[in-house]
């Protein structure tokens, strides 16, 4: 998987995070930049960290699956896009809580609700062998860049934009899933 592969990738993940810091930036009456560097910064790391653990995880099994490893990765990832899909159509988009808390705990578990589908990644990283010390950084950085912009367009647009930026990011993991498998069988 190549550097423009890794980056559509890279925003496909950070979609969850994208529709979270909307709603943040949307209640964030006071110190706005101040919060959007906290929870960009918790989103950016598990973002990183994420993968990194699902390529563990999965490195022990590479050699006994090796030849199913594209298949895995396709049903992974198209496992991934439609289960975010598929909440993503049926959504009101003014489905944000009215405020938002920054307390850490609360990113604690924010940060691993959006980046657990990183983990998934983590592991067919592990089967496509993906050069993880060059995607887990570049994952994290999408993902505090993203957090950034949802933080910055949640307050000044409110939640326009939370339903298609979910639906953009499924489709974006399905497309990457069918990329894989239509590689492996072509070439």
């Amino acid at each position: 998987m190549g550097l423009i592969e890794l980056t559509i990738l890279a925003l496909g993940l950070s979609t969850d995070a994208f529709a979270v810091t909307i709603c943040a930036g949307l209640s964030t009456k006071r110190n706005l930049t101040r919060k959007s560097l906290i929870i960009a910064t918790y989103f950016g790391i598990f973002h990183t960290i994420m993968p990194i653990i699902g390529y563990l995880l999965a490195i022990r099994f590479v050699h006994v699956i090796a030849a199913f490893s594209p298949w895995i990765a396709f049903a992974l990832l198209t496992f991934l896009g439609i289960k975010t899909l598929i909440p993503a159509l049926k959504k009101e988009q003014n489905s944000c809580p009215i405020e938002m808390s920054f307390h850490p705990r609360n990113l604690f578990l924010l940060a691993i609700a959006t980046s657990i589908d990183t983990l998934a990644v983590g592991v067919s990283f592990a089967f496509l062998q993906v050069n993880l010390l060059l995607a887990a950084p570049l994952i994290g950085i999408t993902a505090f860049i993203i957090s950034l912009l949802g933080m910055k367009l949640g307050h000044l647009c409110g939640t326009k934009f939370k339903s298609k930026a979910e639906i953009l990011g499924s489709t974006i993991l399905i497309g990457i899933g069918l990329y894989i498998l239509i590689e492996h069988l072509v070439f």
